[in-house]
């Protein structure tokens, strides 16, 4: 494990105090804002960055919310349930929280991603939020990861509840479809261009195996949004 020097200690010192979260492994919260551009540019450092953290974080995300609305809503059928978690947990909603809580400001990036606005990119924001739920989680479990998750996503909750927020396009998409005909939506990643530190992904979304929309992205979370967005944008259906 690589020393925190004082400097960066004093930024995460400054972040802990925003998100009202003591780590007692304070290394977590620096891997949960170590990109991977950062870490490929270091190599001979064996610098960890944030991407396992944000598959854990993505799981833990899931299952709080899910319980929250499940208890808190509970005239909803499956359906209307499985709609509202996927408005809170989008990636659009995923990025507003970040942005609020400032975590691009402390994020190390790689000098190809700082340059190209990685600071404020949607896809590197909103999987910084998911690395942050998950390091809190492996630093102090369940209980303090969703502490953290609903008193910050509460607002989106209710917005989301009252109709005001946006649903993402793999959502509009998903709903459109389910009203047309019975054929299952799939995505697929048809390319991916560039080094592993700043990848784009290619993405095609079919309905009943016929391409209905094609996308790019520098995850393959924002491939497949922009590949549903071009698939209701050719129905006339797009819904920003």
């Amino acid at each position: 494990m690589n020393k925190i020097k004082p400097k960066r200690m004093h930024e995460l010192n400054s972040l802990q105090n925003i998100i009202k979260y003591n780590f007692k492994n304070l290394e977590l919260l620096n891997r949960a804002l170590t990109h991977s551009s950062y870490a490929n540019e270091h190599r001979r450092l064996n610098i960890k960055y944030n991407e396992r953290l944000e598959f854990l974080g993505d799981a833990v995300l899931g299952l709080v919310i899910s319980d929250y609305i499940f208890k808190k809503y509970n005239h909803y059928p499956e359906g209307e349930l499985t709609k509202l978690r996927a408005i809170v947990v989008c990636e659009r909603s995923l990025d507003y929280m970040s942005k609020k809580l400032e975590f691009g400001k402390y994020l190390l990036l790689g000098r190809g991603e700082e340059a190209t606005g990685g600071r404020e990119r949607v896809s590197i924001l909103a999987d910084t939020f998911e690395s942050i739920v998950g390091a809190i989680y492996l630093d102090a479990g369940l209980e303090k990861a969703k502490i953290f998750i609903l008193s910050n996503m509460i607002e989106i909750i209710d917005s989301a509840v009252e109709g005001k927020i946006f649903l993402d396009y793999k959502t509009q998409l998903q709903e459109h479809m389910q009203q047309m005909e019975k054929c299952n939506i799939k995505y697929t990643v048809v390319n991916e261009e560039g080094p592993d530190h700043n990848k784009i992904f290619y993405v095609d979304v079919s309905n009943c195996d016929i391409v209905i929309g094609s996308g790019k992205g520098k995850s393959k979370k924002e491939a497949e949004q922009n590949a549903a967005k071009q698939a209701l944008d050719k129905e006339g259906l797009l819904n920003e």
